[in-house]
């Protein structure tokens, strides 16, 4: 039998161990402890791992990459064992960029499920490939950081301040109701990570509570960030 193998490799916030197939990644977990990472993976995919002193070459750049913030579309990854709609919320959630936020409501709707935004926590909540698939980028609808399956909120935080994300700015506006930035010079509004909503200044924010509210006012979505489909409003 064919054997998978996994090793260790510096992750954001600490070590991480990686086992990969012939499929690509199978299972990612913060570093602890190996006898129990070795059966998590065999017990995900059905076959037997071993540790190698180190990942292939070009996987390892690979993931290096994807970690650092630059989106690695043709990374191979090995969604085997979970459902068709799992698998799909955690591929869209890699579309999520480095540095900003969206709700778990947003990945529901991108993926044509709008109601399902509890399915969407269970299948990130039990995300067998953490930092690689960054579902730390995911939040509670009103903007708080909430949880995070590897290693919880405050693991989620300092994953987010290692791409520059001001969590107790996050923490602030979803205390204070605000979901939405608006820009009073180009009439869009964003969620407050979008690199578009980094870019406003002083005068030109306006916050909104709903996008209802932004869009009664005359702000339309940002294209960037999808705060809405926009299509509901086409015509």
């Amino acid at each position: 039998m064919a054997r998978d193998a996994w090793a260790e490799l510096e992750g954001p916030i600490g070590p991480l161990f990686i086992a990969w197939g012939p499929a690509g990644v199978t299972l990612v977990a913060r570093a602890e402890d190996a006898s129990s990472f070795e059966l998590d993976a065999q017990l995900r995919t059905g076959r037997p791992v071993t540790r190698v002193g180190h990942l292939p070459p070009g996987l390892a750049d690979q993931i290096a990459r994807q970690l650092g913030g630059e989106w690695q579309p043709d990374l191979p990854i090995d969604f085997g064992g979970l459902t068709r709609f799992s698998a799909t919320a955690l591929r869209k959630t890699m579309e999520i960029p480095w540095g900003e936020v969206r709700p778990y409501s947003w990945v529901a709707r991108e993926i044509g499920s709008p109601r399902a935004v509890r399915a969407v926590g269970s299948s990130l909540g039990h995300n067998p490939l953490p930092c690689i698939v960054p579902c730390h980028r995911v939040v509670k609808a009103d903007g708080h950081i909430g949880e995070y399956g590897a290693g919880g909120p405050a693991a989620k935080i300092a994953m987010l301040a290692t791409e520059d994300v001001d969590t107790d700015e996050l923490e602030a506006l979803a205390d204070a109701g605000i979901r939405y930035l608006g820009d009073d010079l180009a009439d869009i509004f964003c969620y407050p990570t979008c690199r578009r909503a980094r870019g406003m200044e002083g005068d030109r924010i306006v916050r909104f509570r709903a996008a209802e509210h932004a869009l009664l006012a005359g702000y339309q979505p940002c294209p960037d960030c999808r705060p809405v489909d926009a299509r509901v409003f086409a015509d």
